[in-house]
C-alpha cells in the first residue's frame, strides 16, 4: 500500500515510459536503461519538469541501489562526505553499480562543496555513480560539467500540446482515484498556465482538493482580495499580519507573485515611490533563485517595501 501523503509522491512515474517528456528526451533515458548502464549526469531544467523523478525511474527499472541528497538542505562538505563515503564503500544488497542523486546541486557552495564533490566522484568512481540536477547549469562548475553527461530538459513549444493532453489524462485518473469531483475545462487551464512545472499543477491539485472539488476558484490563486489584505497590512505596517500572510502562501508561485504587485503597483503605490517597488522586486526575484528558504525571501522583500514605498 502507497502510503505517500504528497500527491508529487504518490503518484510519481515509477519507469521512463510513464514519465511526461518530450520523446527525444524519453527516448534518451529509455537507451540508458536498456543498456544497463546509466553514466554520470548532470540533469538541467526548470523546477518541476521531472528531473528527479527521472533520475529515480531510471534507478528503479535497473534495480540499483541509490540514495537522494538534497544540496539545498544538505549542502555542506561534511554531511556530503559522510553521506555519500558511507553510502558508497557498503555493500550493495541488489549487486552491482550504487547511485546518488544530488538534487539541486546549483545550491553547492561553487568555491567549496561543488569542487569537494568532484573529489568524491573520483575517489567513488569504481562503485558509484553520480546524477545531479539543477535549474541553472551555469551555476555548476565545469569540473564537474566534464565529469557528467549533460542533459538539458528543453521543452520546445512543439511539444507542449502532447505532453499537456498527456498529463491532463494523468491529472484526471488521479483525481478519480481520490475521489475528488473536478471540471476538466479547469484542469487544462491550469495545466496551461503552469506548464511543464508537473509538480505545481500537483500541489495545486491537492491543496485545493481540500475544498472538496476542483472547480474555478483554483484558477483565482492571486485573487484582487488576497493582494488587497496583504496591501493593507504593509500600508499599515502590520508586519507580524504580513509574516503569517507568507506564511500561509509558502507554495505560491514566487515569479507570479512578483509579476501580480508588478501589474497592480500603479493601483496601491504613489508614482513617485513606484520605481523603489519595481527595483526591489527585481532584486528580491533575482535572489529567489538562489535562497534556501523562499518564504524568508519574500517575507524580507515585503518588508522593503512595507518601509520604502508610500501607500496611497
Amino acid at each position: 500500500m502507497n502510503r505517500h501523503f504528497l500527491w508529487v509522491e504518490k503518484y510519481r512515474p515509477q519507469t521512463i515510459s510513464d514519465t511526461i517528456l518530450p520523446e527525444s528526451l524519453k527516448q534518451t533515458f529509455q537507451q540508458f536503461v536498456n543498456d544497463g548502464v546509466v553514466p554520470n549526469l548532470l540533469l538541467s531544467g526548470r523546477a518541476g519538469v521531472g528531473k528527479t523523478t527521472v533520475a529515480r525511474a531510471m534507478l528503479e527499472q535497473l534495480g540499483c541501489d541509490y540514495i537522494v541528497i538534497n544540496g539545498s538542505m544538505n549542502g555542506n562538505i561534511d554531511t556530503l562526505r559522510n553521506e555519500i563515503k558511507s553510502f558508497a564503500s557498503s555493500v550493495s544488497l541488489q549487486g552491482g553499480r550504487k547511485y546518488v542523486i544530488l538534487d539541486e546541486a546549483d545550491y553547492l557552495n561553487p568555491n567549496s562543496t561543488q569542487p569537494a564533490l568532484r573529489n568524491f566522484m573520483e575517489e567513488f568512481s569504481q562503485n558509484c555513480g553520480f546524477i545531479l540536477t539543477c535549474n541553472f547549469k551555469n551555476r555548476i562548475i565545469e569540473p564537474l560539467h566534464s565529469r557528467c553527461s549533460v542533459v538539458e530538459f528543453k521543452i520546445e513549444s512543439k511539444d507542449k500540446p502532447e505532453m499537456a493532453k498527456q498529463f491532463l489524462h494523468r491529472a484526471v485518473d488521479i483525481l478519480n482515484k481520490e475521489n475528488v469531483p473536478h471540471e476538466k475545462k479547469v484542469l487544462a487551464e491550469l495545466i496551461i498556465k503552469h506548464i511543464p512545472d508537473w509538480r505545481r499543477v500537483l500541489n495545486e491539485l491537492q491543496r485545493y482538493s481540500a475544498t472538496g472539488k476542483i472547480d474555478t476558484g483554483i484558477l483565482t490563486n492571486f485573487h484582487d482580495d488576497n493582494i488587497r489584505n496583504l496591501v493593507k497590512m504593509l500600508k499599515e505596517k502590520n508586519f507580524t499580519e504580513m509574516r503569517k500572510w507568507v506564511g500561509l502562501n509558502t507554495d505560491l508561485d514566487t515569479a507570479t507573485f512578483f509579476r501580480k504587485l508588478y501589474d497592480t503597483a500603479a493601483e496601491y503605490i504613489t508614482p513617485n515611490t513606484i520605481p523603489i517597488l519595481v527595483l526591489k522586486i527585481a532584486e528580491y526575484q533575482y535572489k529567489a533563485a538562489f535562497v534556501a528558504d523562499q518564504e524568508i525571501n519574500l517575507a524580507a522583500c515585503l518588508t522593503e517595501l512595507m518601509v520604502e514605498c508610500e501607500f496611497k
